[in-house]
């Protein structure tokens, strides 16, 4: 039996493939790029055409030590063609980038565990276009989760942009709300985006071209579909209005698809994030903190905690108006998060955490403690 081809042949070329790839190929096998993914299988677009394929043994043993060596969206596989026919896929290649969230970890029962696990949402991406709603990006829920899928996107090693989509909402407060969005993204372009109108489309499509692949991501309802049919100049992607009377998002894409552009490049559409949990950060939270993590060299003490501090630099930016005190919690909350699973991995770390919450503990038991 062979594997189900679903459309035509492709330009490898044109997907990204390069010398450099060629070199990690197994030998006896065909090089294809993940397109979507299923529960055990994945559709690939290769030479032959855009082919359904299954993993072999050695993949479904990979992905169960860790859920992170699974094939995602975007992936480079290497296809090994069976005696009957078929093709499977063998193995992942090397990543050059990889998008990764935590909180995904599930219980026997189906529901979400505390030891979390990280899942791949796309790999080899170039752009990671964070995707926020005009209607909604001023509350300060959803500045925390603009900061959250940057601290990824840095980490991912892909380029981090912010797109406000539907900019056509709003009029005299759209300037307004850029500046207050820049100030939760230093050092990263943000664009007022409408696929309605068309406004800022073009400039979105300056980032990719060639072989330049880009992922959307953000919560349901943020256009994120409606972008992506915008750039193929075409409905490639099914969209849906949001919810009349609470202005939420449909779950409209229930999958991730990687599409290739006419005019050059690839962009990825996802699901609606519910759920962003950090997941095994470097540099990330630093990054999208660069602002503070420049006020914090200036302060007195090199330990300082920013909190009561005298000469506290961070303090002072906050009493004097040029930091946002939501800036100030939002960077401690992510950076606890980012210790945390950390410490899930370093037995060092995970040791000195739990002594650090044993002199706590033991404070707060002492004899009059909070009493009044």
């Amino acid at each position: 039996m062979s594997s189900p081809v679903l459309s035509g042949s492709y330009d490898l070329s044109s997907l990204g493939w390069n010398d450099s790839l060629a070199t990690e190929l197994p030998t006896g096998t065909i090089p294809a790029r993940v397109s979507r993914v299923d529960r055990g299988a994945a559709e690939v677009l290769c030479a032959d055409g855009h082919l359904q394929v299954h993993y072999s043994a050695r993949v479904r043993r990979a992905a169960a030590d860790d859920p992170v060596a699974l094939p995602c969206v975007g992936d480079w596989a290497a296809l090994r063609q069976l005696p009957e026919g078929r093709f499977e896929l063998e193995a992942l290649l090397p990543r050059r980038t990889a998008f990764v969230r935590g909180g995904v970890g599930r219980t026997s029962r189906g529901g979400l565990s505390d030891d979390s696990q990280g899942q791949v949402l796309a790999a080899n991406v170039d752009v990671v276009f964070v995707a926020e709603p005009a209607l909604h990006a001023t509350d300060t829920a959803d500045l925390g989760r603009i900061e959250r899928l940057l601290a990824l996107a840095w980490e991912s090693g892909g380029q981090p942009v912010v797109l406000i989509t539907k900019a056509d909402l709003l009029s005299e407060s759209l300037e307004f709300l850029l500046d207050e969005v820049a100030t939760a993204a230093p050092g990263v372009d943000v664009h007022a985006v409408s696929s309605l109108t068309g406004e800022g489309v073009e400039i979105v499509r300056g980032y990719l071209g060639g072989t330049r692949t880009a992922v959307v991501l953000g919560a349901s309802g943020a256009g994120k579909s409606t972008l992506v049919n915008a750039l193929a100049g075409a409905e490639v992607m099914e969209t849906q209005q949001v919810r009349a009377g609470d202005g939420r998002g449909r779950h409209t894409t229930v999958h991730r698809e990687l599409i290739p552009l006419d005019g050059g490049g690839l962009v990825i559409d996802t699901p609606g994030i519910r759920r962003i949990g950090l997941y095994d950060m470097g540099e990330g939270v630093d990054m999208v903190f660069a602002d503070i993590e420049e006020l914090a060299a200036r302060c007195r003490f090199a330990d300082c905690a920013h909190a009561t501090e005298p000469g506290c630099a961070v303090i002072a930016a906050i009493e004097d108006g040029t930091l946002p005190e939501r800036r100030l919690a939002s960077w401690n909350k992510l950076q606890r998060e980012a210790a945390w699973m950390a410490s899930r991995t370093d037995a060092r770390l995970r040791k000195e955490l739990q002594n650090r919450w044993k002199v706590i503990h033991k404070e707060m038991r002492k004899p009059g403690r909070n009493r009044p």
